[in-house]
């Protein structure tokens, strides 16, 4: 939506020969029926029961199950997927469905172990079927239709049973998402939020009655753009139920992983969609759009995609002076596919610039319209559709029909790309129908652009709203047009993790929001904050010229902070790409709600504002304004059971608990697992501007007999090689004995083209004691002299010892070992939050030099302050130096509240004076300025006050 401020053993089937089974007409089903669809123009209608690959999977598809996993009783079909997954259908006429629907693409698993019975019992038929996880009871009615009493299903959830039956409304179901966020305030959404795969009921039913169908299951595409393209068809007519019955309990991992064996896999992204976006609804010139690059260069901000919105084609003001109008009843100039010229006179060129800057760029559509008669390529793909050029008759849009769809990116789509366009923003925003039923344009657009991009042997990448399930398959997910106020960020994290439970891992949100457009630096800064550990980070804001997204033009200290904020999300790029490969291979997504990893914790379910992002971490991003007195905010935070460390601060926990804590305005509440390892790359202007040499590795701190371990995923970033094969892996482990660290890396695993032959690395170790030794595959490392740029270095803020490995052959192994003093591990809880602290008492040092020159920073603070500076000049005194901050926190604390409690008088009194001598060094805004200096002494007691907690 464009509103300007204007305006997710094998065993057979035994054919039960009794002459009860017989009379019930029990019998496996030895061959498949193929139904017989209404025919469709140069459309076959025969399911490819040949295996093919799965729809960006590369794994094998067939819609049509294994024989020996179907049993079929009368007009009823049943087929056992899983031990918790079984398919349900009843048909009318007795012919059942073997097409792949729209989300069902493959139903051939391997045959679980079950057992099924027929049964009379006081005269009525009773057949069941049970694997090691279900017990399904079916009592056909007089046509076989399914009913409440005639179809249940049992299992065991959480120890207790729990019964379905036909008709069971889910009041447990933990959602899935909606299609948009347009208009959306906060939770207060325009379309419900649909429901998920997963409940905490246990169990899940998905009705494919009446979901459309494909011609074919070859997905393959291996003639390229020669390929056939599967297509959709109708369900046959008549009266048929088809049911899919997820019966995985609490089990939310499997029950995802299972899914997409059937549904296909959530595709790897390029590893450039997960650097920075940069989207506004604005009328860009290519200069300003050059002049934006270079503010990102010159301001040390990485950047990777530029989204142009609809300004890049030919405007409503433009056609209006031609006397056009829009012959399909939409509005003027919101549908396009010619370059506007006086904006971009070179596209070709301009495009080509970007590219040389490292960026790639999408540009949006709006194709209800059709192809009106002013388009450059009407009169090429009005003769493709049968239509005379001079008669001037628009081109309806019909993305269903297959001639239309063809032509559509053949002759509209395919020569922008050959300019230079990487992948397309479909802003489809119309009718939720097209001329066949049950097919919504949203999900049919999604398939078309995804598929075609398929056939053209791409990695594929869309840029597109939720059509429904199914469209797991087709990412990355634009949720639409959200109002820029707290309640809306409040939101997002819990609507981003919940759309796992449907497969839909990537949503990408307008950070900022939309509409008005202005936000203030804070809510900014914490919106941006949710981004860079969001799926992916693309700030955007609507045509209003009072806002603001470029992080530069933000006042400081929020400028700096966005930048680092960045600049963080691209060191993460390893780590993220790593656990983006690891949602392909499983089915969940990285970014996921609490309870699939602890589902039968209920703070899992009620902490909302939590979420999991990949193996590592737990984020509870800031999603409230600060205290306006201590410049504080205050989250609530649910850790689950194990031991956690909580990122900007050191300060460690131990789960389950719930804690309130403070964080100031550059902090993100991170929390890694203790021994957490977490791969990260060096400063970037975009992705692959260089090869990720050396690879950087944060170890952090480990019980001692502990070890962790991590592999570090990598492929060519832009090919679908990663589906057969084709990348590598690094493997890590970390193992802390005594006072000893064991870091071992390599060697690599795996090949693929353009990958690194030899590699450096750089081992972090933060939140702990500094070294007494350090050796490197069995080689003595020295500490650094000052200026040194060999040797291993010790960063006093933070703990972290920096150790450089030179580059070696991948194929070979790197062996790190660091030794401590004796005895210090065991001494660790000295060390507990200290980075909190460092930056607790920087923020007070700050804050009362801000009151200068009523007042200042005591001597006392700033030689507290000072304790990591003087560390990383001197690490050997860490004992004495952490022994007398503890010794020093308290006096400072009495310190500042001296300050703040005198502070009134102070200010009274150097008011008075600057009046009676007309200093015209301060302001004559007295009163504002002692509000301003006030405040600043609040904030540094409050800031002192948290300090080491």
């Amino acid at each position: 939506m464009r509103i300007s401020f204007a305006s997710l053993a094998a065993i057979p089937l035994a054919i039960g020969l009794s002459p009860l089974a017989i009379n019930m007409g029990i019998m496996a089903q030895n061959a498949p029926r193929v139904p017989t669809p209404p025919a469709k123009p140069n459309a076959s209608v025969t399911p490819a029961s040949a295996s093919t690959h799965a729809q960006s999977a590369g794994e094998v598809t067939d819609p049509v199950a294994d024989p020996k996993a179907v049993v079929t009783l009368g007009n009823a079909r049943f087929t056992v997927l899983t031990p918790e997954l079984i398919r349900m259908e009843w048909a009318a006429d007795g012919r059942f469905e073997d097409h792949a629907s729209f989300v069902f693409l493959n139903r051939r698993l391997p045959v679980p172990k079950f057992e099924h019975t027929g049964l009379k019992n006081d005269g009525n038929q009773i057949f069941t079927i049970k694997t090691d996880k279900l017990l399904l009871t079916y009592s056909p009615s007089a046509d076989g239709r399914f009913t409440p009493n005639g179809l249940k299903i049992e299992l065991t959830v959480d120890g207790k049973p729990v019964t379905w039956h036909f008709g069971d409304k889910d009041p447990e179901n933990l959602q899935g998402t909606t299609r948009t966020l347009d208009g959306a305030l906060g939770s207060k959404t325009e379309e419900p939020i649909g429901e998920g795969l997963i409940s905490r009921s246990g169990w899940a039913l998905v009705d494919d009655s009446t979901r459309p169908l494909f011609d074919s299951a070859d997905f393959t595409f291996k003639q390229g753009e020669k390929s056939p393209w599967p297509w959709v068809i109708e369900r046959p007519a008549g009266d048929r139920q088809d049911l899919y019955f997820f019966g995985y309990g609490h089990d939310y991992k499997k029950a995802l992983g299972e899914y997409v064996k059937v549904a296909g896999r959530i595709p790897l992204p390029p590893r450039f969609a997960f650097g920075a976006w940069w989207s506004r609804y604005w009328d860009y010139t290519d200069q300003e759009l050059d002049e934006l690059v270079r503010g990102f260069h010159e301001n040390d901000v990485p950047l990777d995609v530029f989204v142009i919105d609809m300004g890049w084609h030919i405007s409503e003001e433009q056609l209006l002076a031609l006397k056009e109008k829009d012959q399909s009843g939409e509005g003027l100039g919101w549908s396009g596919y010619s370059w506007n010229k006086t904006l971009f006179p070179d596209p070709g060129d301009f495009l080509a610039r970007l590219h040389a800057e490292g960026l790639k760029t999408t540009l949006n559509l709006h194709p209800a319209s059709g192809v009106e008669p002013w388009e450059s390529a009407y009169p090429a793909m009005a003769k493709a559709m049968g239509i005379d050029p001079a008669t001037r008759k628009y081109i309806p849009f019909d993305i269903t029909d297959k001639k239309f769809a063809t032509n559509y990116m053949d002759l509209l789509h395919h020569p922008l790309e050959k300019q230079g366009i990487d992948f397309w923003w479909l802003d489809w925003q119309q009718d939720q129908k097209t001329k066949l039923p049950g097919v919504m344009p949203t999900w049919w657009l999604n398939y078309v652009h995804f598929t075609d991009q398929q056939r053209e042997g791409k990695r594929p990448l869309l840029f597109h709203r939720w059509g429904g399930l199914g469209n797991h398959r087709y990412q990355i997910g634009f949720s639409g047009d959200t109002v820029s106020v707290w309640d809306s960020l409040a939101f997002q994290p819990w609507f981003t993790a919940t759309a796992a439970n449907v497969g839909y891992a990537y949503w990408s949100h307008d950070i900022g929001g939309h509409m008005p457009g202005p936000v203030e630096p804070e809510l900014f800064t914490r919106w941006v904050q949710f981004g860079a550990f969001s799926p992916i980070l693309r700030t955007h804001t609507t045509k209003n010229p009072e806002t603001e997204r470029r992080i530069w033009a933000y006042p400081e200290p929020y400028s700096s902070i966005l930048r680092s904020t960045f600049q963080l999300r691209y060191a993460l790029q390893p780590y993220i790409y790593t656990e983006a490969r690891r949602t392909y291979d499983t089915g969940v997504a990285f970014v996921r709600p609490l309870y699939y990893d602890y589902p039968e914790a209920p703070e899992a379910y009620d902490s909302k504002d939590e979420y999991l992002f990949g193996e590592q971490m737990l984020v509870t991003p800031v999603v409230a304004q600060a205290d306006k007195t201590s410049g504080l905010a205050t989250e609530k935070v649910w850790l689950p059971k194990g031991e956690w460390i909580e990122w900007p601060t050191g300060k460690h926990f131990t789960g389950p608990v719930t804690v309130d804590r403070c964080f100031t305005i550059e902090q993100i509440p991170v929390y890694l697992r203790a021994g957490a390892i977490v791969p990260m790359q060096p400063p970037m202007r975009y992705t692959g501007e260089k090869p990720v040499d050396p690879l950087i590795v944060n170890v952090w701190p480990l019980n001692p007999g502990a070890s962790s371990t991590y592999s570090v995923y990598e492929d060519s970033g832009v090919s679908v090689d990663y589906q057969h094969g084709v990348f590598t892996r690094t493997p890590i482990k970390a193992t802390q004995t005594g006072d000893a660290l064991k870091v071992e890396i390599g060697p690599v695993e795996g090949s693929f083209t353009g990958m690194l032959k030899t590699r450096g690395f750089e081992i972090r170790l933060p939140a702990d004691w500094p070294p007494a030794s350090v050796t490197v595959n069995g080689i003595a490392v020295k500490h650094a002299a000052v200026l040194s740029k060999t040797g291993w270095s010790f960063e006093g803020n933070t703990l972290t010892t920096v150790i450089p490995v030179p580059s070696i052959s991948v194929s070979a192994k790197v062996l790190v070992e660091i030794r401590r003093a004796p005895g210090l591990t065991d001494r660790r809880a000295e060390l507990d939050g200290y980075a909190g602290t460092m930056t607790r008492l920087r923020g007070a040092y700050n804050n009362l030099r801000a009151a200068t020159p009523v007042t200042d920073a005591p001597d006392l603070l700033i030689q507290a302050m000072q304790t990591g500076d003087r560390l990383s000049y001197h690490s050997e005194t860490a004992v004495a130096e952490i022994t007398n901050l503890h010794k020093t926190l308290p006096q400072l604390k009495s310190a500042v509240a001296t300050i703040d409690n005198g502070f009134a008088t102070q200010l009274d009194q150097y008011v008075a004076q600057a009046k009676a001598h007309n200093w015209s060094i301060l302001p004559t805004d007295y009163e504002a300025e002692g509000i301003r200096r006030t405040t600043a002494v609040k904030k540094a007691l409050a800031q002192i006050q948290d300090a080491g907690k």
